[in-house]
Formats: C-alpha cells, structure tokens, sequence
C-alpha cells in the first residue's frame, strides 16, 4: 500500500511539486519506501558528497541494513531537491520489487505561465528509443583508453541512443557518455569495477525522466559490483580488444534485446 504523494515546493523558484519517495529492493526481495520527516523542511543540493548522497536504513522485513540514496528529485528550474528523512523510522514495505514507483509530479499553479516540464519518474525503463532498422555494427579495436570510449560511445549509438556528450567521471578514472535516455561509464581503470563505482552511475539516473544506466569496462566487475548491478537494473557490459562489448548481466541483455536491430 502506497501513501499519497505529498506537495513540496522547490526551495528555488517556490514551484510546488507532488513527490513520493521511489521504491528500492532490499536483497530480500521486499520494496522499500524511505520514510519522510513530517514537516521536514526540503533543501537545495549546491554541491554534492558520497557521505551526503547516501544514508543508512534497515530493511522491516529481514534487518538488513542497507544504503539507500537520499529522496531527491529535479526540479524544473534545475535545481536538486533534497527531501529530509525521518531516521527514528524505519523504511516501508509496499510489496514484492515489480511494482512501478510513484512519480515526481509537478502541481500546475492557479494562473500558469507556461506549461510545466514532464513528470520526472522514479522508474527508468530499459529501452533506448526506437530506430529504424541498421547496419550490423562494426566494432572500433581497443588500443588505448580513448579507444574504449569511442568503442563504447559508437555501440550506444548503434543501439538507438543518438549523439553523445562526453564528460569526465567524477568517481573512478574514466569517462561518461550522456544522452537524453542515458548515463553511461566507460570505465578504463586496470583493476575490476567496483561496487562504488556501480552505486555512483546509479545516482546519477535518478534526476532524469527514463535515464537508462549503464557501464563498460576493460576489466571487468568485482563481485558485489555484479550483485548490486543487478539490484538497481544498471547495465554491465564489458569491452574486448576488438571493442565489440559484451553484455554481462540481464539488464545489458535486455537493453540488447530492446533496441532496434536489423
């Protein structure tokens, strides 16, 4: 059972917004709602740190505890919306992990101005937008490092995802290609990725509407980075010498099978 979401007003531009915290799965399998401080006061993210980013609950249903991201949500005007937490509670069970979470929606005013931007949704679909039938595609052969980011970048593109920006990691070494559907790391450290590295891609999908994650990497994933991938539905991919990316886990299949393929 979901409560209903609550009216929040962007400490920016004073836009009020209809939020309820997103759904997260605990490795038991129960879906878990992080609960809001009643009356809290929300905040605007100038700049942010791993330690502010994450807390720390436990799971009703098996007493795990966990780190989950803090409830945030973008705002029309740019700015990042911090909810405050009530940590005297523990996290909701709302059912089994399926269920799509509540929206970000914002509340048109009396007298608007202008139509508001689209609902910004908790949920990111593991679908790149539809193309045409294309060519097989033709691998880049890795050599160097802005080789595998060229690899990486042609593969999204060939799946359907459009032109990319690149930009530089903020986490491991490395590079990130953003689109309008995707955030995804080229990761280009010698050692496997880690679990870190997996959380940190993660959240940054969050302020987006339908932001796919995904990784690739020359040297694989630890373990725990393979598990929690598959928690939060970020897509694995790891890159051979000839730069043809191999999907490692069901949501790079999925994101594979998804697109459109001659």
């Amino acid at each position: 059972m979901s409560g209903s979401p609550k009216p929040v007003r962007c400490p920016s531009c004073r836009r009020e917004h209809a939020y309820e915290p997103p759904v997260f799965p605990c490795p038991c399998g129960a879906a878990l709602k992080i609960p809001l401080l009643q009356g809290g006061v929300p905040v605007q993210v100038r700049f942010r740190s791993w330690e502010d980013s994450w807390l720390s609950m436990r799971c009703p249903s098996c007493g795990r505890s966990e780190q989950w991201p803090q409830p945030e949500f973008t705002c029309g005007c740019g700015a990042t919306v911090r909810l405050p937490v009530d940590t005297t509670r523990r996290p909701r069970t709302v059912g089994p992990v399926g269920g799509t979470p509540a929206p970000v929606q914002p509340v048109q005013p009396v007298r608007p101005v202008q139509p508001g931007p689209a609902p910004v949704t908790a949920s990111r679909p593991l679908q790149p937008p539809r193309a045409l039938a294309r060519k097989p595609f033709l691998p880049h052969p890795v050599r160097t490092s802005d080789d595998a980011v060229l690899a990486a970048a042609r593969y999204l593109e060939w799946l359907g995802f459009g032109e990319l920006e690149v930009s530089d990691s903020q986490d491991r070494e490395g590079v990130c290609l953003l689109g309008p559907t995707i955030v995804a790391q080229v990761d280009t450290w010698t050692e496997p990725a880690d679990l870190r590295a997996v959380e940190c891609l993660w959240l940054n999908t969050l302020h987006g509407d339908e932001l796919v994650p995904a990784m690739f990497t020359l040297a694989g994933y630890s373990l725990e980075a393979r598990n929690r991938a598959d928690q939060l539905l970020v897509a694995l991919f790891e890159l051979d010498l000839t730069g043809m990316p191999q999907a490692v886990n069901t949501a790079a299949r999925e994101l594979v099978r998804n697109s459109s393929r001659p």
